[in-house]
């Protein structure tokens, strides 16, 4: 992925595709996948309302930049997925490497009922979990997750994919130092502050965890 900045006026799925490399394929499955959570979300909370006109920046952009900062992970877990954000875009984008896949964590079954309507008719590499994040047993390359929780519960929620070897690529806003602050009383990891290119305000967290648990 280019590391270009967004152009100030609404994000396009061509200007999209021009700092992804986004393909037609994935153009068409982004678009249909929009247009399906601007409907279902007439009927439950999936996304706010008010940011589904900005969807190629504050979603698929958001999205989407996480795929460059891992470019050889294969096995990926969002963990709280919601409406499948970060992880049906990853789905879409990723569909054509061989043994890509995305497991989407979520514990509402209406909205696992929405992903798993999106990963039928788009026929995505993904698998939806009604589960919480913490009581699975999976194996992955990336653990991530956007508006899930606090880093401090975050990592907590993570904890078993660390274990097993994950990293962590976490979408988070402009309170990430408050955040990290905090996680630290209670929680010993490495952790990388990276910027995002689909918001200024916005901080993705690359996080290795030590293994050694949470802090007494």
């Amino acid at each position: 992925m280019p590391a270009a900045t967004p152009p100030d006026a609404p994000l396009t799925a061509e200007g999209f595709a021009d700092l992804t490399g986004a393909d037609a394929r994935a153009l068409a499955d982004l678009e249909t996948y929009r247009e399906r959570l601007e409907d279902w979300n007439q009927r439950m909370n999936l996304v706010g309302p008010a940011t589904l006109p900005a969807f190629w920046s504050r979603h698929a952009l958001d999205s989407a930049q996480l795929l460059p900062l891992a470019p050889a992970a294969l096995t990926w877990a969002d963990l709280g997925t919601g409406a499948g954000l970060p992880g049906v875009v990853l789905a879409i984008l990723g569909r054509s490497r061989p043994g890509f896949h995305v497991h989407l964590v979520e514990s509402m079954a209406k909205r696992c009922r929405f992903l798993e309507a999106v990963v039928a008719e788009l026929a995505l590499p993904a698998t939806v979990h009604n589960a919480r994040s913490e009581n699975l047993d999976l194996t992955v390359d990336i653990v991530t997750s956007r508006a899930c929780a606090p880093l401090v519960r975050l990592l907590g929620y993570a904890r078993p994919y660390f274990r097993k070897g994950a990293t962590g690529l976490f979408l988070k806003g402009q309170d990430v130092v408050a955040e990290i602050e905090d996680a630290t009383r209670s929680w010993d990891f490495e952790v990388e502050i990276l910027p995002s290119l689909s918001d200024d305000r916005g901080r993705i967290l690359r996080i290795r965890s030590t293994g050694r648990g949470p802090r007494r």
